[in-house]
């Protein structure tokens, strides 16, 4: 056994119900608090401070992500998933204050780890080991990862759930869209509680390894005639509900690329387009999460690695079809197309005005830019994503548009900007035309 980890860079994963309550209710009480000595300092200088003056302070920043990102779990989920899907409707303060949390969680400590693994491993499961780093290599919103070989030789990769997540759940996301609610930090007029609901139902998924390790099985069939992708086996006999065992792989984070050859990066985006595709239109199963560490790259074989499947989707067959329509639609120009698939996708509401539904079908050509594209489409030298940034920023402001899309288009949009900052960040160059048609 290996127990190189640091005690001091751990923090506990608060468990009960009433200790996560609790965390929260300190969060607002500490906020409100935050706010008064804001005003009072602001008014002293003889301002007349806003409420979102007071409210959005670094310091209430560093209180409203340090305390999610302790509570970890839907908590935290909840924050990134508002961050990534209602960013352009956030206030811009909100929106950095969530986006932190997008970073690795703190790991929990030794102890509680083992408290976990006693549970689900039972009492002396050590003795199934020759190794086991207690220092998780990654650490992240619902469980964190360790290394370990088994005594027969195995090595694995195996994901521990943290303690009270699965159970934290609904209430955690109600009490923090609660708390984001009061604090008047979400615009009144902006309706979440679709994607609440959806996030639930999502966090439910993810939340149950066994249910990933099947998908992480199912990926491997479907790709099992395509060299060019690697995936972990999944190792039954030690996988449970809150621990999932995986053979370990290597390679490098596909981020990493940056420095490498511009075909290597082009074909590796190229991979990831391709597969998305694939995902879209032949599978209708789609992995939503779009985290960078969820890719890596071996080198040595060029294959590209796929990791972590707790966030895929089943899509109907209907909401595939629209897709389908909507980028046919865009590629050709073909306006009175895109507006169709886009109202049976669930874009518009019925009293939607006619100059809003224009604005939105104008931010969907741009985003289909790089599939309209004759030829490779530089991703290293456009500035579309902050032009679509600027456009939705505009609508936002419309407070009779505010309009939730509904759950399997916010968690495609999340995986189709996560692959396209990739595809920027490698400055990759692709004819994403080319991949396209054959699907369409």
């Amino acid at each position: 056994m290996n127990g190189d980890s640091p005690e001091a860079k751990t923090l506990p994963v608060p468990g009960g119900r009433w200790s996560r309550l609790a965390r929260l209710g300190s969060l607002a009480t500490g906020v409100a608090g935050g706010m008064l000595a804001e005003g009072a300092r602001q008014f002293a200088q003889g301002k007349r401070p806003s409420v979102s003056d007071m409210l959005l302070t670094p310091a209430n920043a560093r209180r409203v992500t340090n305390q999610l990102a302790q509570l970890r779990g839907a908590a935290m989920k909840v924050g990134q998933l508002l961050s990534m899907d209602a960013g352009d409707l956030l206030p811009p303060e909100l929106g950095d204050i969530l986006a932190r949390l997008r970073a690795d969680a703190r790991p929990m400590p030794m102890s509680q780890l083992v408290t976990v693994l006693n549970a689900n491993w039972g009492e002396g499961w050590d003795r199934h080991f020759r190794q086991f780093s207690f220092s998780p290599v990654a650490a992240a919103s619902i469980g964190q990862v360790h290394l370990a070989q088994t005594i027969d030789g195995r090595h694995l990769a195996i994901k521990v759930q943290y303690p009270g997540v699965r159970q934290s759940i609904d209430s955690d996301i109600d009490n923090v869209a609660s708390l984001l609610r009061i604090s008047g930090l979400l615009p009144s007029g902006l309706d979440i509680e679709p994607l609440l609901q959806d996030a639930k139902r999502q966090l439910h998924a993810e939340a149950d390894y066994l249910r990933e390790g099947g998908w992480l099985s199912q990926y491997g069939r479907l790709l099992a005639e395509q060299p060019e992708y690697l995936l972990p086996e999944m190792h039954a006999d030690l996988t449970t509900e809150n621990v999932l065992a995986m053979c370990c792989m290597g390679g490098v984070p596909v981020e990493s690329l940056i420095h490498s050859p511009q075909a290597e990066r082009d074909r590796v985006v190229g991979l990831l387009i391709t597969l998305l595709f694939r995902e879209i239109f032949d599978f209708q199963l789609i992995q939503t999460d779009p985290n960078f560490a969820n890719f890596r790259y071996d080198t040595a074989t060029r294959q590209l690695i796929l990791l972590d499947f707790g966030a895929t989707r089943v899509y109907p067959a209907a909401i595939v079809d629209a897709y389908r329509r909507l980028l046919l639609g865009a590629m050709s120009g073909d306006r009175p197309a895109m507006s169709t698939a886009a109202s049976d996708i669930g874009y518009f509401q019925g009293s939607i005005q006619e100059k809003h539904r224009q604005a939105i079908l104008d931010i969907f050509a741009q985003a289909c830019a790089p599939l309209s594209h004759a030829g490779e489409f530089d991703f290293g030298q456009t500035d579309l994503a902050a032009r679509i940034r600027d456009a939705a920023l505009v609508l936002s402001r419309e407070k009779d548009l505010w309009h939730t899309p509904p759950a399997d288009a916010l968690f495609l949009h999340r995986k189709l900007g996560g692959l396209y900052l990739l595809a920027v960040k490698l400055k990759a160059r692709v004819n994403v035309q080319s991949l396209v048609k054959g699907f369409l």
